[in-house]
């Protein structure tokens, strides 16, 4: 029985786990959904009598039988690569067909996900996850949603110090140089900062909480693998991804009360793994500000072996 890990060709999070498994004997089968169907045949049929798709995916150097696949990695996939003679009419068309023929088989698949891809969408949707991690039982800042700037100003005006955290709603921007994403980092915004350009889309502004320092907690089946994060410059303190060379980690225990709400938001979500960031002030509170079921765990060096093995076990001990 195979390990399907989708994922794109340069993934260092996903070679830890590959890794971990090969040295376990355990089958894997790597594919980047780009490579579909330029690189990549999939053929699969079902029928009164075969009441599951049976079937096969051929790459250029391996294949994989639908029947054989015991669980699934979803890491990071591509998009499909169409044909580029394909007019821009056609290659739409034909991406979608391909969403809907090439994915929809493996989303079909009877076999755990880690995570399914349908529910990482919705976990991954910023006022679903702050609801849900709400009725939870874990403390998030208040936060507000708008694309009113009279609205957006009053909210922070009403805020201790009168600022907020303004973080957008997605990970990602297109680059002013070309179509590749760019982070947009967490920052301060004051109420004579919100002008009427605000209207043009959604807005997340939020209680600009005082830390000690962050928490990254990562869940994996019924583990939970925390380290504090304290930030060594200006930038790290306003989000630490925004300076990764000056962060110092210490694992630290979860507390019983975050512990059970984080058990309780993944069983609403249905995830088997997530990471979850937390602020913690100098009281002890933790507030939950993001919840990321695709999250990176790799980056904090105690963490990382521990944290592989467990997804390592999920996906080896996963049967169909």
């Amino acid at each position: 029985m195979t390990v399907l890990v989708l994922t794109r060709p340069m993934d260092a999070t996903a070679d830890l786990v590959i890794a971990e498994l090969a040295a376990r004997s355990v089958p894997v089968f790597r594919l980047d959904p780009r490579d579909f169907p330029e690189a990549m045949t999939v053929t699969a049929g079902i029928g009164p009598e075969r009441p599951t798709w049976r079937g096969a995916l051929w790459g250029q150097h391996r294949d994989v039988a639908l029947s054989d696949i015991r669980s699934v990695y979803y890491r990071r996939p591509g998009t499909h690569r169409l044909h580029p003679d394909m007019s821009d009419q056609d290659a739409r068309w034909a991406q979608a067909e391909a969403r809907a023929g090439f994915g929809g088989l493996l989303y079909a698949l009877p076999c755990p996900w880690v995570n399914h891809p349908h529910r990482n969408a919705r976990a991954a949707l910023p006022p679903v996850a702050l609801a849900t991690a709400a009725r939870c039982g874990l403390s998030v800042p208040r936060t507000l949603i708008t694309n009113d700037a009279t609205e957006a100003r009053e909210f922070v005006s009403a805020l201790p110090g009168e600022v907020a955290a303004y973080k957008a709603l997605g990970t990602t921007h297109p680059s002013d140089h070309d179509d590749r994403p760019q982070a947009l980092w967490t920052s301060q915004v004051r109420p004579a900062e919100i002008d009427e350009s605000v209207r043009r889309t959604a807005h997340q502004f939020q209680e600009w909480v005082n830390k000690a320092y962050e928490v990254r907690l990562t869940a994996v089946g019924h583990s939970l693998f925390a380290a504090e994060i304290h930030a060594g410059s200006d930038a790290a303190r306003l989000d630490f991804r925004a300076d990764y060379d000056s962060l110092v980690y210490k694992p630290c225990q979860v507390p019983e009360r975050i512990g059970r709400g984080v058990h309780m938001l993944t069983f609403t979500f249905g995830l088997q793994y997530v990471a979850m960031d937390f602020l913690v002030d100098s009281e002890g509170t933790w507030y939950l500000i993001d919840v990321n079921p695709n999250g990176q765990w790799g980056f904090i060096p105690d963490l990382r072996e521990p944290i592989t093995r467990a997804l390592a076990d999920l996906l080896e001990r996963a049967r169909p």
